[in-house]
């Protein structure tokens, strides 16, 4: 798709854009500036850590439209099911809206298929939009669609392709989660997307939201050829 198609096909491209803020390292006023540019955006989600939940949560307000995640076992999901819930309650009852959780991947790599999916099921109970988050680069193809499907079953909103770790998501990938989907949830594209280009690319492949810490570096490339075009 060209830039000049891009303001008719997607008028909304912000909602597209879930604003990563998971650096253990970011300091509070660049938390704060994050926030701030995702409000300021209308960017459909801002995904954080536990800890910054708080000051997240006060930073953008009650009333924002930019919806509050909270990672769930994040990164490796290696912890017992009783803490992940315990954990989702908490990051509730902060104020996140949505839960993008690590599911358990040693239950996948064990074939304990039931185990992986209710987990995720009992996750799903605590009525707030629930994403797994699966590691898709490193999961064969068989074992991948048994996730999907596993993850699909416990009710889950929505998949997310990997925890940002590792390399950049790709376009095949993105289309052999779809592939398997088709259309029973939404998918999150996560991992290296830091130009408009990639973004606009996955989108057309099957993305339904894009994770990345550069939203407002997409902004402003996004503005600027709308500016060239007159």
């Amino acid at each position: 798709m060209t830039f000049s198609n891009l303001r008719n096909e997607y008028p909304d491209f912000p909602k597209f854009i879930h604003q990563a803020a998971l650096d253990p390292h970011l300091d509070e006023d660049s938390l704060n500036r994050l926030c701030d540019i995702s409000k300021h955006f209308n960017f459909s989600g801002f995904c954080t850590n536990l800890i910054r939940l708080p000051q997240a949560r006060l930073r953008l307000g009650q009333l924002s439209q930019t919806k509050l995640i909270a990672v769930i076992s994040f990164p490796f999901g290696s912890i017992p099911t009783t803490l992940k819930i315990e954990q989702a309650k908490w990051a509730i009852s902060q104020g996140a809206e949505e839960l993008d959780i690590v599911p358990n991947f040693f239950a996948l790599s064990q074939n304990n298929i039931n185990f992986f999916a209710e987990e995720l099921a009992e996750l799903c109970e605590l009525d707030v939009p629930v994403r797994a988050i699966l590691d898709i680069a490193r999961i064969p193809i068989d074992v991948l669609s048994s996730a999907i499907e596993a993850s699909i079953e416990a009710g889950v909103y929505g998949l997310q392709s990997g925890n940002g770790f590792g390399p950049a998501i790709s376009k095949k990938e993105i289309q052999k989660i779809n592939e398997i989907v088709r259309g029973r949830c939404a998918i999150k594209a996560v991992g290296g997307i830091k130009s408009l280009n990639n973004a606009i690319e996955l989108i057309e492949t099957g993305s339904t939201q894009i994770g990345t810490s550069y939203g407002e570096e997409l902004m402003q490339t996004l503005r600027e050829h709308h500016k060239n075009e007159f």
